[in-house]
């Protein structure tokens, strides 16, 4: 009887530790959301690492952070970002966009024309930016 009662109060101490978890997770993502919308990038940027230690899969975090480091032109950490989130996802459209721009901005043409293709084989919400991202490269182009 003892030892049924034991089983019983270790699961049920399992099953809400795990409940706490996932709802701390999700809190972690909501709250970076809500301080990013806010402007606020050095903290939604804490809230967005924490929510990849819990879920170091979180493609949309890594994609926030990219967007974080946009704002603060701090390129290499962008590019690194953007390229987890294609690693995760590599049909994420936003993040191609992104690494598009950044490529251009950096002057790597041929990296920036690989992910317009890429952008224009996988596109399904974001095909109106491919027009976009090559009037923006052969401007560009035309300036070297």
């Amino acid at each position: 009887m003892n030892k049924q009662i034991l089983i019983i109060l270790v699961s049920l101490a399992f099953f809400f530790f795990n409940h706490t978890i996932v709802i701390a997770k999700n809190s972690f993502f909501d709250d970076g959301k809500k301080l990013f919308a806010d402007k606020n990038y050095k903290d939604s940027k804490f809230y967005f690492e924490k929510d990849i230690v819990f879920n170091p899969k979180s493609e949309i975090s890594y994609l926030y952070l990219a967007k974080i480091f946009k704002e603060e032109e701090n390129d290499s950490l962008e590019r690194n970002n953007l390229n987890t989130v294609l690693l995760l996802n590599p049909r994420n459209e936003e993040a191609i966009y992104l690494l598009t721009l950044l490529s251009i901005k950096n002057s790597n043409f041929s990296k920036a024309k690989e992910l317009i293709n890429m952008l224009n084989s996988v596109c399904k919400k974001m095909c109106s930016y491919e027009q976009e991202l090559q009037s923006k490269l052969d401007s560009s182009l035309k300036s070297e």
